[in-house]
């Protein structure tokens, strides 16, 4: 079973990054449904926000990707925990989906490298921020940190 550590004292700082990682996608995701209201859903053209390429099926995915998370980060607890785990997983493996079809007519998200390395990078945020985000009582961290330290 893996060891993730009760009550991290950093705990509040890889909030806040998984905050900003959930805050930008969710404006990169709104900003590009409004920039790219009209086009048809799997357009491949030359739209740009935040840095980003996209289109209206991938603005509307990572509206609901940063939004999911920043419900998570707000919510807080073990559920913050557990979401930004999962998060972290499926930005990371999305992120090498999308460098698998980027030269492809499978590309339907109209992704570009700098898409991959943004999506993995924030993976790894949302991941390190669910690694020390577990939660428990004093007495269970004081316990796990006598059995962890002998």
């Amino acid at each position: 079973m893996a060891h993730y550590p009760l009550n991290h004292h950093l705990r509040p700082v890889y909030r806040f990054f998984a905050g900003l990682a959930g805050l930008y996608l969710a404006l990169f995701g709104i900003i590009g449904v409004a920039s790219t209201w009209g086009d048809g859903f799997f357009h491949r053209g030359a739209d740009w926000v935040l840095g980003l390429r996209t289109n209206p099926a991938a603005a509307w995915l990572y509206t609901i990707i940063g939004v999911l998370l920043l419900l998570a980060v707000l919510v807080g607890g073990n559920f913050y925990h557990h979401v930004t785990l999962i998060m972290g997983w499926v930005l990371a493996a999305f992120g090498v989906l999308i460098m698998a079809v980027i030269q492809t007519d499978a590309n339907v998200l109209n992704a570009s490298m700098v898409n991959v390395i943004v999506t993995i990078v924030l993976g790894v945020v949302a991941l390190c921020a669910g690694l020390y985000g577990k939660v428990g009582s004093a007495d269970a961290a004081r316990t796990e940190s006598a059995a962890a330290h002998g």
